[in-house]
């Protein structure tokens, strides 16, 4: 892929001047840079149904997944209940759990995203 110079300088000069035009307004966006950057540097998994996220196999259990801990592809990282059945979510790659995205017991939507891998 060829990157055309002529574009790229474009690009900054529109950058400057939006930069400028902006000066003296504050904008707060460091919860959205903050989230972009760690989804450009994990592998997302998300829900595949709506329901109810819960982390465990039962109430006061051992959590199928932790911060840290290595998983394979095919591993269960959580249980979402929908219509009064249990479905297991298995995870969709190898990797190590970065952050898990959703509290147990949260109600989760499709393709909400509920774990990030390293």
């Amino acid at each position: 892929m060829e990157i055309d110079k002529k574009i790229i300088i474009k690009l900054i000069q529109v950058l400057e001047d939006l930069k400028k035009s902006l000066k003296g307004i504050e904008i707060d966006n460091k919860d959205n840079l903050i989230e972009e950057e760690i989804e450009l540097s994990g592998i997302v998994i998300k829900c595949p149904i709506v329901g109810t996220a819960y982390l465990s196999p039962e109430p006061g259990g051992k959590k199928f997944i932790e911060i840290g801990k290595k998983i394979k592809k095919g591993d269960t990282i959580m249980i979402v209940e929908a219509m009064k059945t249990m479905n297991h979510v298995p995870s969709s790659s190898d990797g190590i759990v970065k952050e898990i995205c959703v509290e147990d017991g949260q109600p989760v939507e499709f393709d909400q995203k509920i774990v990030i891998l390293d």
